[in-house]
């Protein structure tokens, strides 16, 4: 190779280099500062993008017209990086606000085919989709927008809710749930939060989440209970917990031997700095208390008809110092108990009780005492049993 042959290879290499550079370099700094960028390489088509994009939203955000000459700019970018979404994305928006519903769609769907990555692309999609009443393919782009986004789940499942509501969507959500099992779950859970989505949530929820342990149980239970639902929410819990109540059964678990279904209409055990109370292998429950604090150690919401009532079971252990742990009974929706007894005074003979007219449900509460000499208390609970008292007896 000649020394002029060897020069003009190494003068091609060299421009090769800086061009690369100069595309890497004007590439990264588009994204962060379209500006500088447009002094590297004013008509990059990435510094064309941006700078175009940034004008669109500063015009957006001042509520002022966008000028002819970005429009001009993003379709010279667009000629020179077919494979860019954003002039697409533009040119939907163009034919949205001029009323050209197909075009806006064509346009759309093209920009999501460039970059099946593009959140842009997919929310005007979905968007599209629900204002045109295709509510199913609205919904697919939600799903592909939760996957394709930090916390997405969380932030689409607002939207999924909101169709959720309307009965006519259930079929379409009934597949997309199937499909995406995480965006059920947290959709769920949101229609939860307001119990008058108790009737859609079980027309959505198929066999997978229909378990006691899923958490849109016990919030819809939780506010079900708040409104004084109290009814509505055992027939719920039941139904998803799989409960066959037998006659005269009043009390859930009196042997503390089940701990699938969830509370409030089965036991709520504590382990806290009040003490333990938790279920004993066959059946049985072992309380200790410390002594040193007021609190709840078991509770179980019962939904009982005016009337009298006998509670009977077994204590074992905690002698003249488990009369530190009181059972209590306090209608839902208030603070004052209207009837209490010992534990060491339950040990000995049934509690009979009064539950008084417009007490539709009751707190059935195990809690310790403290004293001035407070000492540990161990116990164990069980063979409660329930029942309605006979008027002689």
């Amino acid at each position: 190779m000649t020394t002029a042959l060897r020069l003009l290879v190494g003068v091609i290499a060299l421009l090769l280099g800086v061009q690369v550079v100069r595309n890497a370099a004007v590439t990264a700094m588009a994204g962060l500062s379209p500006a500088a960028a447009a002094k590297l390489w004013s008509d990059h088509p990435e510094v064309e993008l941006s700078l175009g994009m940034t004008a669109i939203g500063a015009a957006a955000h001042r509520g002022k017209p966008v000028g002819p000459a970005t429009f001009t700019m993003i379709d010279d970018a667009a000629t020179k990086a077919p494979l860019a979404a954003e002039p697409y994305l533009v040119r939907g928006v163009q034919a949205q606000i001029a009323g050209d519903t197909r075009l806006a769609e064509r346009a759309f769907q093209a920009a999501e085919w460039r970059d099946p990555r593009s959140l842009a692309a997919r929310y005007f999609l979905a968007d599209h989709y629900f204002r045109s009443g295709d509510v199913r393919r609205g919904l697919i782009e939600f799903a592909a927008l939760a996957r394709l986004t930090p916390n997405g789940v969380s932030s689409v499942t607002p939207y999924v809710a909101t169709y959720a509501r309307d009965r006519a969507n259930w079929p379409q959500l009934r597949a997309l749930f199937r499909a995406e099992p995480s965006l059920a779950e947290t959709s769920l859970e949101a229609l939860a939060n307001d119990p008058a989505n108790a009737e859609a949530i079980l027309a959505l929820a198929d066999a997978a989440h229909r378990d006691p342990t899923k958490p849109w149980l016990s919030v819809l239970l939780q506010r079900l209970v708040d409104q004084g639902q109290y009814a509505k929410a055992r027939s719920i819990w039941a139904e998803i917990a799989h409960v066959r109540s037998g006659p005269g059964q009043l009390l859930f678990d009196p042997d503390f031997a089940n701990d699938v279904p969830p509370p409030p209409f089965n036991w709520d055990l504590t382990s806290s700095t009040v003490g333990l109370a938790e279920r004993q292998p066959g059946g049985g429950l072992h309380v200790i208390y410390y002594g040193q604090e007021d609190g709840l150690l078991a509770r179980q919401l019962l939904v009982l008809a005016p009337g009298s009532y006998r509670l009977g079971m077994q204590v074992a252990g905690g002698g003249p110092q488990s009369r530190s742990l009181r059972w209590s009974l306090t209608c839902a929706r208030t603070p004052t108990p209207f009837a209490t007894m010992g534990l060491d005074a339950i040990a000995t003979r049934e509690w009979i009780f009064t539950v008084p007219a417009g007490c539709a449900a009751q707190w059935l509460d195990l809690a310790g005492v403290s004293s001035d000499f407070p000492k540990t208390v161990d116990v164990a609970v069980g063979g409660l049993r329930l029942r309605r008292a006979q008027p002689n007896g």
